[in-house]
């Protein structure tokens, strides 16, 4: 297979006990599969099963089992095989009695069987004997046996469009359509004990998702989600989160999202969503009368969305309803549907995942703040002069308005010392004892920079420092006014500090936290601040023909002030003609742009560290290292250098220069794009390093596997002879052998050290044949 796409790196793990595991580097090449590829497998010949749509699919090892569903016809109650492995079709072996034909019910493994639930039965060609179902069937892969479930007691009402998981050894339905109204019902089963089991209704709470039907549910992190669904006129594209334990549900917001940033993907429905790793993947449906295609990932630990970019040699599906996926080891597999012109679809697609650990950026810098070490400025906030610690270097890079204040009181620090050490000076020739210097105290003594900011109060500019070092804020709790007027008063400080990316921030979270109970103390406090776009946003709200009565008879409207009343009374009897504009939004810059434009030169007159590689000095930032590595960390809390250098090495081996800045790319930036045989130096940083995860490593392993060519060989053969990578100049001295006549035109190969070139000619004689050897010595 060719390994010039971005491929897939397995995972990599690092051997802790090991102190010497940067001596030998093992990286077990391929085989590889492109990441973000669409593939277009074999679809199902209509001898083995019929094209069809509203059926399911499930995974159980190398197989894909496909039951039931429609054909535009009838009915289907058929079960088909496809062995991901050998790419083919069959049907699978059954006895018993199968459940009736049916489409629109679920499917789910546990243990070694699959478990179908419900659905729509009868006969849709006549139109008779259509009804919902509520029973249970269980099939045996390892038998092909079909046996249903004869359960006692309390039944679910029969449904089909449902949503079905295992989790904790049960199976969990949740909402659907009943034949006459949507459901939002969940009901559970222990699938352990077939003799006992019996159906349970949950008593949920929270924030319960809307009565819908045709969504998925996918389970990750131990939490079911659904996304979006047919629900009548309350149809959103809402992504809910349910906790199995607490059987409490909670609204996944989107207010965090930027104006900019990818939105989550439209309303639809007969979508397919499946879970992996940390990622929930969208595909499909119907979106507002159109089959859209794009792959929407949801990242659960960000909360953020995006649109996968598929790979250029993808064979992507096109767009379908009432398709079925499921997923085997790293890669998604997807299953007919309903295409353009109400076709029925039997194509198989296979999707490639994937499965980098996550980015830990902010995660790192979010803990540095909270943990307040290596603080090396203080605020003093508002009249009361209350103290609130920070870095100086990651908030002049991410406010410039903090940045000037940082430096008019450097500067007004600098002129007193001077003074001070000036009259010590004068005293010491008068014989008086002198003190050190504040500018010669020892690395690590130096006095915090006290900055005043009297325009500040300690709790909000606490949330803004927060926002500075993790890009977030906390989103306000629900029913909480305190939250909500806390985050005004954030925003007035993210006015006057100039922070864009903040300021949207806070007004997104706002107006989504307006409701007829906080509606009026925003208002005012609003009018108070002279915050007027949320000013406007809360009069809007209270005039609407759906709000206004019940926010005018409340007591709140009562103790408002006289010239708030006007306006509003004035605002219902004339509305205001809207005014739409298109000038584009400044949302900011991020902590990743603030970072990088920082480490490119935008810090430097703020550097308190200087690392020396190979006797190079170059200037960094202590709480930038120690906050994203723990080697760092350890070395300025408890043996910090006294003259500020630190040499940098990988164990006993020295990177190179271009190496070095990749790897403060990822520290201070969290970049991962370099150059491959930068990605050899690098492999073990981050065991060495003590980075959050292996990120760094899992990147330099793709680099390695999908970049080495003939062009750049000779520069990974000696980066992997001095790291003593010996899998990876074993392949790169593979490369040489059968690419030779093209490798001794490049210049490199004359630089190369005399033991290398050895080890090339003797490669050379290992890999020629007796016959090649003959024919060049009858050319001699």
């Amino acid at each position: 297979m060719s390994c010039k796409s971005t491929k897939v790196a397995p995972s990599v793990d690092f051997d802790h006990s090991c102190s010497d595991s940067v001596e030998y580097l093992t990286l077990n090449f391929g085989p590889f599969e492109t990441v973000h590829r669409w593939r277009r497998l074999p679809p199902c010949d209509e001898f083995v099963g019929a094209r069809r749509s509203k059926h399911t699919v499930v995974a159980y090892r190398d197989a894909i089992y496909v039951f039931g569903g429609d054909n535009g016809k009838n009915m289907l109650n058929d079960l088909l095989r496809f062995d991901v492995k050998d790419c083919s079709w069959c049907r699978a072996f059954t006895t018993g009695t199968p459940p009736a034909p049916r489409y629109h019910h679920s499917a789910v493994v546990y243990g070694s069987s699959m478990f179908v639930f419900g659905g729509y039965t009868g006969d849709i060609y006549s139109n008779s004997n259509l009804k919902n179902k509520n029973d249970l069937f269980e099939y045996k892969f390892a038998t092909g046996q079909w046996t249903e479930w004869k359960v006692e007691g309390s039944l679910p009402v029969a449904r089909s469009a449902h949503g079905a998981t295992v989790y904790n050894d049960k199976l969990w339905i949740f909402a659907g359509y009943d034949g006459n109204a949507r459901l939002n019902d969940m009901w559970t089963i222990s699938l352990q004990d077939r003799e006992h089991a019996c159906w349970e209704e949950i008593d949920q709470s929270g924030e319960i998702p809307p009565s819908c039907c045709n969504f998925p549910v996918a389970v990750c992190r131990d939490k079911m989600f659904v996304f979006s669904g047919q629900s009548g006129a309350k149809i959103t594209n809402n992504l809910f989160q349910f906790e199995f334990k607490g059987h409490m549900w909670t609204r996944i917001p989107t207010e965090h999202l930027l104006r900019g940033s990818p939105p989550p993907p439209q309303r639809r429905y007969g979508h397919t969503m499946v879970a992996f790793d940390r990622h929930l993947y969208v595909f499909g449906g119907a979106a507002d009368n159109t089959l859209p295609n794009e792959l929407h990932c949801y990242d659960v630990d960000s909360q953020t969305w995006e649109v996968i970019q598929q790979s250029l040699d993808s064979e992507m599906p096109s767009g379908r309803l009432f398709h079925a996926a499921a997923v085997i080891q790293d890669a998604m597999y997807i299953f007919g549907g309903t295409v353009d012109n109400n076709v029925r679809s039997g194509e198989m697609y296979r999707f490639q995942f994937s499965c980098y650990p996550k980015c830990t950026l902010h995660e790192d810098y979010g803990k540095l703040w909270e943990n307040r070490q290596f603080c090396d400025v203080e605020f003093i906030l508002g009249e009361r002069e209350e103290r609130v610690l920070g870095h100086i270097s990651i908030v002049t890079a991410r406010c410039q308005w903090l940045r000037k204040k940082i430096l008019q009181a450097r500067d007004r620090q600098r002129q007193k010392s001077k003074q001070e050490c000036s009259e010590e000076s004068d005293e010491g020739a008068n014989g008086a004892p002198r003190d050190i210097p504040g500018g010669s105290r020892p690395s690590g003594t130096q006095p915090l920079l006290e900055v005043a900011i009297r325009e500040a109060q300690a709790q909000p500019f606490e949330v803004l420092m927060q926002f500075l070092y993790t890009d977030k804020i906390q989103y306000p709790r629900r029913g909480h006014v305190q939250d909500v007027l806390l985050i005004m008063d954030v925003y007035k400080l993210a006015l006057s500090f100039k922070l864009s990316r903040l300021e949207q921030l806070c007004v997104q979270y706002i107006e989504a936290s307006v409701d007829l109970q906080n509606v009026l103390s925003v208002c005012e406090n609003a009018n108070k601040l002279q915050l007027d776009q949320l000013k406007e946003h809360c009069l809007n709200f209270v005039v609407k023909e759906t709000h206004f009565n019940q926010v005018i008879m409340t007591k709140e409207f009562e103790h408002l002030s006289t010239p708030l009343i006007v306006e509003i009374v004035r605002r219902k009897q004339h509305p205001p003609h809207r005014l739409y504009s298109d000038q584009p939004v400044d949302i900011g810059t991020s902590l990743v742009q603030d970072m990088k434009a920082c480490l490119e030169g935008g810090g430097l007159e703020f550097c308190d560290i200087i690392l020396l590689l190979d006797g190079q000095p170059r200037p960094a930032h202590k709480a930038i290292l120690a906050g994203r590595s723990s080697y760092f960390e350890a070395m300025f809390r408890s043996f910090m250098p006294e003259d500020g250098q630190v040499n940098i090495s990988i164990g006993e081996m020295v990177p190179s220069k271009q190496a070095f800045e990749s790897m403060l790319r990822y520290i201070y930036y969290g970049d991962v794009n370099m150059p491959p045989e930068d990605s050899l130096y690098l492999f073990a940083a981050p065991y060495y390093y003590g980075f959050s995860n292996n990120r760094m490593q899992a990147y330099c392993k793709q680099n390695l596997e999908m970049n080495v060519n003939v062009e750049n060989v000779l520069q990974i053969l000696e980066a992997a002879d001095k790291t003593q990578a010996l899998d990876m100049k074993k392949h790169c001295l593979h490369i040489i052998v059968h690419q030779f006549i093209q490798v001794s035109k490049l210049p490199n190969l004359r630089s190369l050290s005399q033991l290398l070139l050895l080890d090339i000619i003797e490669s050379l004689a290992t890999h020629i044949s007796d016959k090649q050897c003959a024919e060049m010595g009858s050319d001699i």
